[in-house]
């Protein structure tokens, strides 16, 4: 069976190999993958993989064998899945609590596309509080997360500013609702509710932007830089501002893919998808995605798909 393997070079950071396919666990199916989306902080991990690292969280495929204890889809059912590790491959083992079914309207390639950003998603917006009738800005916002979470937001009542680099990257969230700005300074708040992303000298000043009584939910760090904080400047800023650490991981995710499945199935959610590629461009696009020069998300073919 053919696996993508991290190399350890920042040029080409995985390869194919050929590996024995994977023997499921009781509580996995085996799942014949069609597709799958690498995600940007996948391509850090690559950078000095530990031994034996096997990446892929997001696939879409079928499935061609059943779980040894009864859970989940029977073989020849078309699923979504967040496996722990090894979805860059022909073949994932998948816990059956990770899994969900596809309708016959909705295609592997969106699919694989929905899993860990859509998930993030829908857990981010659940801690940030229902943001009906609030002011949300979301930094970092054009990645897969970004869109999902601007769709959703936007969807349920909110108004949002989703920070882009660059205005070609922001096209589609404008498209979607929001009010893109290019640079965190030029946000004018202050907001209800800040989703931070993007760290170093960006939270500081989104911080700034939060109204007394306001939340900041940091959630991620893309810039690699470290956050100072100044208390003093933070005695000048808003009172009482709650700041709250966030992490999409924790399984089971069955019961979150089949509500992103519902939502694109209904037309309330659709993934930004920035390229679709053979998986002999992998490793291309991992590089691609680590650069940013992907906008939303990019999604890997192993074959036929459906």
């Amino acid at each position: 069976m053919r696996r993508l393997i991290p190399t350890g070079e920042a040029a080409r950071p995985v390869a194919f190999a050929e590996l024995p396919q994977p023997v499921p666990e009781p509580g996995e199916a085996l799942v014949k993958v069609e597709a799958f989306s690498p995600n940007r902080g996948e391509t850090f991990l690559l950078e000095h993989p530990r031994p034996g690292l096997l990446p892929g969280k997001d696939v879409a495929g079928l499935v061609v064998q059943e779980a040894a204890d009864g859970t989940g889809p029977a073989i020849g059912t078309r699923v979504v899945g967040h496996p722990a590790h090894g979805g860059w491959a022909e073949y994932a083992a998948v816990p059956t609590h990770s899994l969900a079914v596809l309708p016959d309207g909705l295609g592997s390639v969106r699919a694989a596309a929905l899993p860990l950003a859509g998930i993030t998603a829908l857990r981010l917006l659940r801690t940030a509080g229902s943001p009906a009738g609030l002011r949300v800005l979301l930094t970092g916002a054009s990645g897969g997360v970004g869109h999902y979470v601007t769709e959703l937001a936007v969807g349920a009542g909110a108004e949002v500013t989703a920070v882009t680099a660059t205005p070609a990257r922001g096209e589609r969230l404008a498209e979607l609702g929001a009010r893109v700005v290019h640079d965190v300074a030029a946000a004018q708040g202050p907001f209800d509710i800040v989703l931070e992303s993007t760290g170093g000298p960006d939270l500081p000043v989104a911080l700034s932007k939060v109204r007394p009584g306001g939340t900041l939910v940091w959630f991620g760090q893309a810039s690699r830089t470290p956050v100072t904080l100044d208390f003093f400047r933070l005695l000048g800023g808003p009172e009482r501002v709650t700041i709250r650490h966030f992490h999409y991981a924790g399984a089971p995710y069955a019961s979150d893919l089949a509500a992103l499945v519902g939502l694109v199935e209904r037309g309330r959610l659709h993934p930004e998808i920035g390229r679709i590629a053979d998986w002999t461009e992998t490793a291309k696009t991992l590089v691609d995605l680590r650069e940013r020069r992907i906008r939303g998300k990019a999604v890997l073919l192993t074959g036929e798909t459906r």
